[in-house]
């Protein structure tokens, strides 16, 4: 069985994912907003992420793969409200997904 890999970016200075904090709408509270951590489906497409929306801090990040199968333990342990796959780097074009409660 051959599983779907993911790549996301990680910082080399503290180990902190890239992850994207939708606005929240105005009627929610003033909490913390759900963090969803990016998710690209091609390494090359992390690449281009971060050379168009970050090059001058681009070399301060890695970029790393990780089996789908790992995910939904990752995204326990981190506390991330779901993932936002990375369609379009350019753009950049990003679907929010939620985890389910189980």
């Amino acid at each position: 069985m051959i599983s779907q890999v993911y790549y996301l970016v990680r910082s080399r200075q503290d180990g902190q994912y890239l992850v994207a904090r939708p606005r929240p709408p105005a009627s929610a509270s003033e909490s913390e907003p759900t963090a969803f951590l990016l998710l690209f489906n091609e390494h090359a497409d992390a690449l281009s992420y971060l050379n168009t929306h970050a090059a001058q801090v681009s070399d301060e990040f890695v970029v790393e793969s990780m089996a789908a199968t790992q995910l939904k333990g990752m995204l326990k342990r981190w506390g991330f409200g779901g993932v936002g796959v990375v369609n379009d780097p350019l753009i950049p074009q990003v679907e929010f997904l939620t985890i389910a409660n189980s």
